[in-house]
This record gives structure tokens, C-alpha cells and sequence, in this order.
């Protein structure tokens, strides 16, 4: 086959990254036709030739089948996290002498950005899946959306709780998942992370 328009390769492989991420899956013939404004017999084409060196692996029998570099790339990348210790311990922080350990998890399955590990302590959230004893993997940022579960900073304690700000009542409503506890109400609090993932024993 000859030598293919780089131009071409690069907007095929930028496409097939870009819809990756996005969706988790890699397009199909027609849809990276749709997004790259290629015809749908020069897209096979370029996939052919782009299989035959080594650019993408492809089986053109399946759906969904395109793995580009990068996507090889980010399926082994892994990102170091600290494992914090209890999240009813104090305020969560990074100093060397406050991780108990790091681990390594794979990008591919959990994403990019930073993060640290909390162990669960207590019954507060058992209704949403996190038990005592649980690690607990916090995605570190400084905002949450409403409903979603949060490392809250009240004064010098934090806790693990759903969040639901009332800003027409001038306060926050941090909910347990517990059917026996009660909502805690407060005027403020500081979001340290949104809790993503939750790794525990099976019984």
C-alpha cells in the first residue's frame, strides 16, 4: 500500500484518543468519518495501513476494536496513592508521617488526578456501601456536587458524608447513610475530596 497523508494519520489518532477519554470506548468506521470529515472508505483504508505499521492494533471484524499508542500507554500507567489512615482521625494531611503506605493503581481503571486513600471508620455510611474497615479512595479537590459523598472538614474533624448544601437556609446538610443517625447541619465546612471508589474484604 503506499504511503499514506501523515495529516491524515495525526487527525485520525487525535480523533480516536479524544473519543476515547470521552466515552471509554474507541469509535467506530463511521464515527471517526463523522468527527474527522473523512469518507468512511478512506477511514478503512487509513485503519488498514495504520494496522500494517505498527500505528494502531485493529481487528476489523469487531466493533470497537481500535487501540492506538496511547491508549496501550495509559492501560499499564499507574498513579502512586497515599493511604492516609481513618478518616474520623483528624484532618486528613500529607506530611510524610501521617501515610501509612503507598499503592499503585492503574489509570486505565481508575483515571487521572490526585488521590489518597481513607479507611472507613464506623457505621455512618453502611447504606451506601462502606463499611467499618473500608479504604475509602478520595479524589482530592475543593468542590462537590450536591448528593455526592464527601471528605467534609468541620473545624478540626472530618468526616465521610453526603453533601447537600441549602444556601436558602444558609447552611450545609451533611447526611449519613444510616437510618438510625441523624442529619449534622452546619454553617460551613471545607471539601476536601469527593470519594470515588471504595476497596473492600470480601465476606
Amino acid at each position: 500500500m503506499r504511503t499514506k497523508n501523515t495529516e491524515f494519520i495525526t487527525k485520525m489518532e487525535q480523533f480516536i484518543d479524544a473519543f476515547q477519554r470521552d466515552n471509554g470506548v474507541s469509535p467506530t468506521v463511521i464515527e471517526i468519518a463523522e468527527g474527522t470529515g473523512m469518507s468512511k472508505s478512506n477511514v478503512s483504508r487509513y485503519l488498514q495501513y495504520m494496522r500494517e505499521n505498527g500505528i494502531i492494533n485493529y481487528d476489523s471484524t469487531k466493533r470497537r476494536s481500535i487501540e492506538t499508542k496511547e491508549a496501550r500507554r495509559t492501560k499499564t500507567e499507574a498513579v502512586r496513592v497515599p493511604v492516609l489512615g481513618s478518616v474520623s482521625c483528624g484532618v486528613p494531611k500529607f506530611a510524610e508521617e501521617n501515610i501509612e503506605e503507598y499503592v499503585h493503581l492503574p489509570v486505565s481503571l481508575f483515571g487521572s488526578g490526585s488521590f489518597y486513600f481513607l479507611r472507613a471508620n464506623g457505621d455512618s455510611m453502611i447504606n451506601a456501601g462502606i463499611d467499618d474497615g473500608d479504604l475509602v479512595l478520595i479524589k482530592q479537590q475543593a468542590y462537590a456536587e450536591k448528593g455526592q459523598i464527601v471528605v467534609a472538614l468541620m473545624e478540626d474533624e472530618a468526616t465521610l458524608k453526603r453533601y447537600y448544601p441549602e444556601p436558602s437556609k444558609r447552611r450545609i446538610r451533611l447526611h449519613p447513610e444510616n437510618d438510625s443517625m441523624q442529619d449534622i447541619y452546619v454553617d460551613n465546612c471545607i471539601i476536601q475530596g469527593v470519594a470515588v471508589k471504595v476497596i473492600k474484604d470480601l465476606r
